[in-house]
């Protein structure tokens, strides 16, 4: 593959650092996007000691004018747009009757606003480059099938694929396709953390916590972030030009459809 451009959000640790780190080896020049640039130099320090080429921009990306800004600066330094990763994405733990409406600002204004910027800026960047692209969502196996505990996540995760499907239709005219990847249960900070609450909820330890979702996994193993990155790598290369308003399932066999 000639060398194209990615930018992929919440790129500083776990599956967006993989994702990041996995496109760079695939020949693209990317942009690594969070709120806080200590550990987004790291990464990119990591990529390019393998050659790679990498550029640190901080963002929020619940606040609009922010992702637009930093697509913007993608384009203007590294020369071109043609994949967005719109990866970040925040996970508490909330039981139904816990639920608060702070909660629901700070999980929708991340998780569902910063898709939906995201996907703004791309398209606005491919129109104005003069070619079409390819926009990835970060949703979830508990956006698949609701998992408990999870109220305001899950559902986020579920709005995700609805926004995919529907974008997907409104930019298929012009070639830019949309999909979704939907990791399981991943050895993530943010993963143990879930575990940790969960137990602790129900007055178990974390291992507890963790086999509530991952008892159900075909393959009898937790997902590495590579695994996820290496759906996301062929969701942005050109083996997948053909498939746009999908769903991709990277869970290990918790579900079958």
């Amino acid at each position: 593959m000639s060398k194209k451009v990615a930018l992929v959000t919440g790129a500083g640790q776990g599956i967006g650092e993989a994702i990041a780190k996995r496109l760079a080896k695939d020949g693209f020049a990317v942009a690594l996007v969070a709120r806080h640039a200590d550990a987004l130099e790291k990464v990119k320090q990591e990529i390019e000691a393998e050659g790679g080429q990498a550029l640190v921009v901080t963002a929020d990306v619940a606040k609009r004018d922010e992702v637009f800004a930093a697509v913007e600066k993608t384009v203007a330094e590294l020369g071109d747009f043609n994949v967005i990763v719109n990866n970040a994405g925040v996970a508490p733990t909330t039981p139904i009757d816990t639920v608060t409406p702070e909660d629901l600002d700070y999980v929708y204004s991340i998780n569902v606003g910063g898709v939906i910027w995201g996907t703004q800026a791309a398209h606005a960047a491919f129109k104005k480059l003069g070619h079409p692209g390819k926009i990835i969502n970060a949703t979830s196996q508990a956006g698949v099938v609701g998992n408990p505990n999870l109220t305001v996540y899950s559902s986020s995760k579920f709005a995700i694929r609805g926004i995919t499907q529907v974008t997907a239709r409104e930019l298929a005219e012009e070639g830019t396709t949309v999909n979704a990847f939907a990791p399981g249960i991943v050895k993530t900070p943010m993963m143990y953390d879930i575990a940790h609450k969960v137990g602790q909820n129900a007055g178990k330890d974390d291992e507890w916590g963790m086999q509530t979702f991952a008892k159900d996994i075909a393959l009898k193993r937790l997902s590495e972030a590579s695994d996820v990155a290496n759906a996301v790598a062929f969701l942005a290369g050109p083996d997948s030009d053909y498939i746009t308003g999908q769903t991709l399932e990277v869970d290990g066999g918790m579900q079958f459809h």
